[in-house]
């Protein structure tokens, strides 16, 4: 369902997305880029059908967001997920070039920060995605910093995660976030998980071993009229965890081989998470199914408890 939303703006809501905003069911936005450069065709439709099962099974409807020939889609139907999963050459879309895809007619997928974007603007409150990106080791040196981190101070969405990508920074990535005032609660854990790992070494700022708690924080946030986003960490089921030494082991490597091969900006990410693919014989991706269908389920249980008194 298309709906002109303003008089430069377009907005494509997908028919059960729709038909959720109209009668106030639940709605978890989920990101695109995963589908795009984050998996191979076609275990990346086979995971995007499975989040979206999930969360529908927790009450709650999924709103997968992209740009498509310029038009800014929440919620994709069935041919467009299965397209987009085809989709050869879609830009890498954050809160510097969303505008641009969409004044350019092109077509592109959704970070965290342009994706947190979007369901702020379709009034949506919770995403799931992955892990979060950070400062980047070294960032000393190069300044690469996501927009991420800035986007989460700003817009209004709970972002639930397995923590931020382990290849970062993660005691510099959890400086900047309270630097900005962005809560950091990881569910069920005192350690504040590092992706494929379930601990990052690191004590998590604050804890909540509920859905409900979550929820509440977020009303008492929106009641003293505290504005930005909050970040939700959420483990990797232990059965599906590649321990932190092993996998340091790992992302040494792949971040050596990165800057012997010049690989820089966007282009570090994906680049690393090949590289770790293959380093550990395919068993990254299987972790980072794993905790993306688990950072689905709990967002789903929080959209849903924000929807209760």
């Amino acid at each position: 369902m298309t709906n002109p939303s303003s008089s430069s703006l377009t907005i494509d809501y997908s028919d059960e997305v729709a038909a959720a905003k109209q009668r106030g069911a639940p709605i978890v936005a989920l990101e695109s880029t995963i589908i795009t450069h984050g998996m191979p065709y076609p275990g990346n439709l086979d995971m995007a059908r499975s989040v979206e099962t999930i969360i529908r099974e927790q009450g709650a409807v999924p709103a997968t967001i992209a740009v498509i020939h310029g038009v800014l889609h929440i919620g994709l139907d069935g041919a467009e997920l299965e397209a987009l999963s085809t989709t050869q050459g879609a830009m890498k879309l954050s809160r510097a070039d969303l505008a641009f895809a969409i004044a350019e007619r092109r077509t592109g997928a959704t970070t965290v920060a342009a994706t947190m974007i979007a369901a702020a603007r379709a009034g949506i409150r919770v995403f799931a995605t992955g892990g979060i990106g950070g400062v980047h080791r070294g960032a000393e040196q190069s300044f690469d910093i996501s927009a991420d981190l800035d986007e989460l101070a700003r817009t209004g969405v709970i972002v639930v995660c397995a923590g931020a990508k382990a290849i970062l920074d993660i005691p510099k990535t959890l400086e900047v976030l309270e630097s900005r005032g962005v809560p950091v609660v990881t569910y069920d854990s005192e350690n504040f998980p590092a992706f494929w790992s379930r601990e990052s070494g690191l004590k998590s700022p604050l804890m909540l071993n509920s859905p409900a708690a979550i929820a509440s924080f977020q009303r008492t946030r929106e009641l003293l009229g505290i504005e930005g986003g909050m970040l939700v960490a959420n483990p990797v089921p232990e059965e599906s965890e590649i321990p932190r030494e092993e996998m340091e082991i790992y992302i040494t490597r792949a971040i050596d081989n990165a800057a012997s091969e010049g690989i820089t900006g966007k282009a570090v990410t994906p680049y690393l998470l090949d590289n770790l693919f293959r380093l550990t014989d395919g068993r990254s991706l299987e972790t980072n199914i794993a905790l993306v269908e688990n950072n689905a389920r709990l967002a789903a249980e929080i959209a849903v408890a924000l929807g209760m008194k």
